[in-house]
């Protein structure tokens, strides 16, 4: 489970950051003042834990399978993340009226995050 955490912190490194940081940014309305007076130490520990019980459903979700390889694992967090999470982002955005960028922006990375976290349990298996 470790590893599947850590994979989405590396990913959301890079998508948050030169990938779509900025992009983000702008679209979240957030402003450079607003990103530096918040407390990373919550922001992070809570994104942490979160996403650490988010890994730890979708190992018991692969369990149920009988542990499947790399190939099914990686299959499975890909359709957990764009068919539960990614999807949900989309109807709560649609009513928040927030842009579709946004909800490319935050739905593409926690398909991204939870096929890699599939593809790590596959892996570790």
């Amino acid at each position: 489970m470790l590893g599947a955490v850590i994979a989405a912190l590396a990913i959301g490194f890079v998508w948050y950051g030169p990938l779509f940081g900025k992009r983000w940014q702008a679209e979240s309305g957030l402003s450079d003042e607003a990103l530096k007076s918040g407390n990373m130490a919550k922001i992070f520990g809570g994104f942490a834990l979160a996403t650490a019980f988010g890994a730890f459903i979708l190992g018991h979700v692969l369990a149920t399978y009988g542990g499947p390889g790399s190939s099914i694992s990686t299959m499975i967090g890909f359709g957990v993340g764009l068919g539960f999470v990614a999807s949900s982002i989309v109807g709560n955005y649609l009513f928040a009226r927030k842009s579709a960028t946004l909800m490319l922006i935050d739905g593409g990375y926690w398909t991204l995050t939870y096929t890699a976290m599939g593809l790590v349990f596959g892996l570790l298996r």
